[in-house]
């Protein structure tokens, strides 16, 4: 067999790669995040228990945490375009089984589909328009590719609340499905690479480790309020974990190609950098679902799903406007100063949300929304750029998927940690244990370097 690889076939379409890729990160931002305002009457319409509701946020997440590395590998060996294909055309069907689903099993398997088709979709359509766009073009290519994701993110809250209320929460996903064959269809047409030659085998054996040790941390998670009168149900999950993580990272020594390189988790700065964004992603999901759930309850604001959705758009318009304005936040201020005071602004506005929702104060309430939009927006959109600047070049592709698996699994973290707070002590946990993680990230921006390199 011949194991040269074959030439890539030049894109004469760089722009039509550029619009699908960016449409498609715009319905994923958006499907993303509009399903937390459409959960609770999701909730109510398939009857979900409170552990199937989590798992409905938590199929999607870990999916994709798990997935994410191998979907960047499969680009390599099969090319971007091919992979962007089935992964958009994959998230369409799998909106269809969400949209037609009338039970919890068909809710989960869908997004778990989803989330297989994410994994696949957002290191494929990246790798794509980096292959496409001209040397000259590429930071502004990949510039508008995580500005779509980012516009799909704020605006989902909104888009879902306004469906959700005036069509029905089917709507979300049979539009996610439609607008996402749209983008594949962009990659239909577009010429593909054959990808490189194939190396050493997939590492199937850590994939399954990995995943089995990402399940087994979020079921302790979840296992933690019966930790009293049913002990051995999370010591062994939380065994489980400890086995499985242990395995994992004695077969990623042994291997000749691993899933991840593990050297990378010596560098200290590239985990603080990690760990800012996993702050980032944690806090925000979070905060969506819970508040949604506070706010659509008649024992909370008593609003509707179009309501809430409303009511987020301060945190939306803080989470956009400043994460578009974080690279010359970052380069006037420097790094450290610039995410010192964005993750000190995720302490405030958690604390101001928590006590406009107690006292029923507006003016409190959007004000600490738009503060903590802020305060995420400058981690969210700079700690994986400042992350990669850290890196060799060599080491970028693994870096990449690192932190994406990181911050996927950090989102699923944060929705079963702030289950715990929202069933003790309501919204108000939830905002506490937030406000609790933005001083954590502020401790680790202290030891970040004061700007970004490159």
């Amino acid at each position: 067999m011949n194991n040269e690889p074959v030439s890539a076939i030049p894109d004469h379409r760089p722009r039509a790669t550029l619009a699908a890729a960016c449409l498609g990160m715009l319905t994923l931002g958006v499907n993303g995040t509009a399903i937390m305002a459409a959960l609770p009457t999701m909730r109510h319409a398939l009857g979900l228990s409170a552990g199937e509701l989590e798992w409905a946020i938590n199929a999607y997440l870990i999916v994709s945490a798990a997935c994410i590395i191998p979907g960047g590998k499969l680009c390599d060996r099969i090319g971007p375009r091919r992979i962007c294909l089935i992964g958009l055309v994959l998230f369409a069907v799998a909106s269809v089984v969400v949209a037609t689903a009338h039970g919890p099993t068909a809710l989960l398997a869908g997004r778990a589909l989803q989330g297989l088709a994410a994994a696949l979709s957002v290191p494929a359509t990246l790798a794509a328009i980096n292959e496409a766009s001209q040397p000259e073009r590429r930071a502004s290519a990949i510039g508008a590719w995580a500005g779509f994701l980012m516009l799909g993110f704020s605006l989902g809250p909104l888009i879902g609340g306004a469906l959700t209320h005036f069509i029905g929460w089917r709507v979300i996903f049979w539009a996610s499905g439609a607008v996402m064959l749209v983008a594949a269809g962009g990659f239909a047409g577009a010429s593909v690479t054959s990808g490189k030659p194939r190396g050493e085998p997939f590492d199937w054996p850590g994939f399954v480790l990995l995943a089995l040790f990402m399940a087994a941390l979020l079921s302790v998670l979840q296992a933690l309020p019966t930790l009293t009168s049913a002990p051995a149900h999370a010591l062994g999950f939380a065994a489980l974990a400890v086995v499985a993580c242990i395995a994992f990272v004695k077969l990623e020594i042994s291997v000749a190609d691993p899933l991840i390189d593990l050297a990378l988790l010596r560098r200290s700065a590239f985990v603080r950098a990690v760990a800012l964004g996993a702050i980032a992603m944690g806090s925000i999901l979070s905060l969506l679902l819970y508040y949604n759930l506070d706010a659509q309850s008649p024992a909370g604001l008593g609003l509707t799903p179009v309501g809430a959705g409303l009511s987020l758009l301060p945190l939306s318009g803080g989470l956009l406007v400043f994460a578009l304005a974080a690279p010359s936040l970052v380069r006037r201020f420097g790094a450290r100063r610039a995410l010192s005071s964005g993750t000190l602004l995720i302490t405030l506005g958690s604390l101001a949300i928590a006590g406009g929702v107690a006292s029923q104060s507006w003016t409190t309430l959007l004000a600490g929304l738009f503060a903590i939009g802020t305060g995420l927006a400058l981690p969210y959109a700079t700690a994986p750029r400042l992350a990669l600047a850290l890196l060799t070049p060599e080491a970028a592709g693994s870096g990449s998927g690192l932190i994406n698996a990181c911050t996927f699994l950090a989102g699923s973290i944060g929705v079963s940690a702030g289950a715990i707070m929202f069933a003790v002590a309501g919204l108000s946990g939830v905002m506490g244990l937030i406000a609790v993680m933005g001083l954590l990230g502020a401790a680790l921006c202290r030891a970040l370097p004061g700007a970004v390199s490159r």
